[in-house]
């Protein structure tokens, strides 16, 4: 297995309420010619976690730290006129904090952060660092 040092949270970039799947992002992605969806997890806005890329592959999520990270990504992160806000459902919300109490007792030596720490994005949308310390 790949030594993981991060979990980087993603949000989709989809306006609140509009549902998107795997298959979509995987469409996406693979436009964009990656091989396949880069988030190792997606939620979904019933906060249903849908498995993406195998956690066994490198991700391709993050410029220059996918060989140690995890990617998740919510679906939504914009707001209907396509600004960034936390659009995470309740559901969404919670069935993050348990994809990531999950992964940091699987990786725990994993930090977790927004992608907004690497790249000039405001996703994930909220405050990483103030929800999961």
């Amino acid at each position: 297995m790949r030594k993981i040092d991060k979990i980087i949270l993603h949000c989709s970039a989809t306006k609140e309420g509009q549902h998107f799947t795997v298959e979509d992002i995987d469409r996406w992605h693979r436009d964009r010619g990656f091989a396949k969806i880069g988030y190792h997890h997606v939620i979904y806005l019933d906060g249903t976690v849908h498995n993406g890329r195998d956690e066994s592959l490198i991700g391709a999520h993050c410029l220059g730290h996918n060989a140690t990270s995890i990617g998740v990504c919510y679906i939504g992160g914009l707001d209907a006129k396509g600004n960034p806000k936390d659009t995470r459902t309740e559901a969404q919300a919670v069935a993050l904090a348990g994809l990531v109490d999950d992964l940091k007792v699987r990786f725990p030596l994993a930090k977790v952060h927004g992608h907004n720490e690497f790249a000039a994005k405001a996703c994930p949308c909220f405050d990483v660092k103030k929800e999961f310390r």
